[in-house]
């Protein structure tokens, strides 16, 4: 694991304390968990890209693979 410092006002530090020991985990397990929760907060905000919105359709389809430069394909089209 990489590790990240950062400062806390001595408020905020107490009540991570404070839930930490509530639950029995560790400081900075609670933090990365609060940070995975705000990361899956922001990409609901932000449109995917096109790649991500099909990943579950890419590769899915059966046929030729090249329909748009094969000229067998290509004949009569635009006509």
């Amino acid at each position: 694991m990489k590790t990240v410092s950062l400062k806390l006002t001595e408020s905020l530090d107490e009540k991570l304390a404070a839930v930490a020991a509530k639950r029995g985990a560790s400081k900075s397990a609670l933090v990365r968990e609060a940070l995975e929760t705000y990361i899956q907060s922001e990409k609901s905000i932000r449109p995917e890209s096109c790649l991500e919105l099909g990943k579950d359709l890419f590769g899915r389809v059966e046929g030729p693979t090249d329909l748009s430069s094969h000229k067998k394909h290509m004949k009569g089209f635009g006509k």
